[in-house]
């Protein structure tokens, strides 16, 4: 492999970079979209039963400010009923909007670095294998007519295509499932917290 990478030349390196990039990006989203740490189980079960217990509301403003993606969108409607003990349904569901666009920000952290590498990676393989074929005719004269030789230069310029596609394929594939996930845990968090709000302006009627 060594020998490989050292024959395909400078533009390699640049793949290898992206590879190890789009590794550590698949592997820390691959931790922080994981289900409870985006809606924790019965969170909002928890959050109404605490009402009832008579929590303060700034003490539950807190814990929910840590807990998982959901929580400090549901916290902002506790603030906001902390702050303005008036305000009205639409006060409280625009406070917990604007936390839920920044929590649905968050979950798409890193993956536009993902896609971009999946989009550039054939690019730079295509790159070195153009760069591998200058340099091979460029050396390749007519005093020196090795079919061999020729042949061999041309399959070390084609690891640079071959890297490139390696690289790219499993980050497009990645993309698209996190893509997936991120739509459908921002749905469920959508639907967690308007049901939080009905309850929480239900039960301060």
């Amino acid at each position: 492999m060594l020998s490989i990478i050292q024959a395909a030349g400078w533009p390699i390196w640049p793949l290898i970079l992206c590879s190890i990039a789009a590794l550590a990006l698949i592997l820390e989203r691959a931790v922080q979209l994981q289900s409870t740490k985006v809606i924790p189980h019965n969170i909002l079960q928890q959050s109404l039963d605490a009402m009832q217990r008579g929590v303060p509301l700034p003490d539950m403003v807190q814990t929910l400010e840590h807990a998982g993606a959901i929580g400090p969108v549901l916290a902002s409607g506790l603030r906001c009923l902390h702050n303005k003990p008036n305000a009205s349904a639409d006060e409280v569901q625009a406070e917990m909007q604007m936390a839920g666009r920044v929590a649905a920000q968050r979950l798409e952290r890193y993956l536009p670095a993902l896609a971009t590498i999946a989009s550039a990676a054939p690019l730079l393989g295509l790159l070195g294998t153009v760069v591998g074929m200058i340099d091979i005719f460029a050396a390749h004269t007519a005093s020196q007519k090795q079919p061999a030789l020729l042949a061999h230069g041309i399959s070390v310029a084609l690891y640079n295509t071959a890297f490139g596609l390696m690289v790219a394929i499993p980050a497009l594939m990645f993309w698209r499932y996190f893509r997936s996930v991120v739509d459908r845990q921002v749905l469920a968090m959508e639907v967690t917290a308007e049901s939080f709000a009905r309850q929480l302006m239900g039960q301060r009627k």
